[in-house]
């Protein structure tokens, strides 16, 4: 089932995606934070916008939502939960559902915590994952409306997908998320070989994104609450893992 992926920079530091279906043409982009840099893409890889699939209401996700779908008449997906503030929705979608794009499926993943309605779309055959704000790399998204609790719940859910599943999301943040990450999780090797890899990337100009669940799962703090290192070095030392994450989300909140 193969599937081809195009990534790209929106403005400073988000990105945006494209995935083509080989067999089809069928092509959607994750989320619409820009009309231009979106039909760049298009032109770049020579691909019609068909759909397009949308991970959470915020403004740099969906303000290019209603010029492209008047310019290319895509289809929207999006989350069922945000049917009052994602306009023009033509599949509202939830927990377990499935969506194709031409003969490749994505299950919908619910994922409350950055946003209540925030869903990320999994392709168990092509292994990749289009997380959003939810999870990045060495990071995940702010609470902004969901609950340690939630986002907790979001980011287990996520952790528990396949090793060699291949993480894309809405930003580049790496590189800052590293300098967080080591602050609480020094003894980490494997973080460290990540902090060096993420350096010369960004040196070279290149995403340090796709990642990898595993990846992500030996180095990402907000993946790892539930260590005994972790909640010692935030001083909360045999708490609760939702407690050391929450606390780990407050002091990147404080940078």
């Amino acid at each position: 089932m193969p599937l081809s992926i195009h990534q790209f920079a929106i403005g400073s530091d988000n990105l945006g995606v494209l995935i083509h279906d080989d067999a089809t043409g069928k092509t959607a982009s994750i989320d619409a934070g820009d009309e231009a840099p979106i039909l760049a893409a298009l032109k770049e890889t020579g691909w019609a916008l068909t759909d397009l699939f949308i991970t959470h209401h915020h403004s740099d996700h969906i303000a290019a939502l209603q010029p492209l779908k008047k310019r290319f008449g895509a289809r929207v997906v999006a989350p069922a939960a945000d049917v009052h503030r994602i306009p023009d929705i033509d599949v509202a979608v939830r927990e377990g559902d499935r969506v194709q794009l031409g003969e490749t499926d994505f299950t919908i993943i619910e994922t409350p915590g950055h946003t209540s309605g925030h869903i990320a779309y999994y392709c168990e055959a092509a292994k990749v994952l289009f997380a959003g704000d939810t999870l990045f790399s060495l990071g995940c998204g702010r609470l902004f409306e969901g609950t340690p609790q939630q986002m907790w719940a979001s980011l287990s859910k996520l952790a528990r997908l396949p090793d060699d599943t291949l993480l894309y999301c809405g930003h580049e943040y790496t590189l800052s998320n590293a300098r967080f990450a080591v602050r609480y999780d020094a003894g980490n090797e494997a973080l460290h070989r990540r902090i060096t890899e993420v350096e010369a990337l960004r040196a070279k100009g290149e995403f340090t994104i796709p990642s990898r669940i595993g990846v992500e799962k030996a180095t990402n703090p907000f993946l790892r609450a539930d260590e005994p290192a972790l909640a010692q070095a935030i001083g909360l030392a045999g708490r609760p893992a939702i407690e050391v994450f929450a606390a780990l989300r407050e002091a990147k909140n404080k940078g």
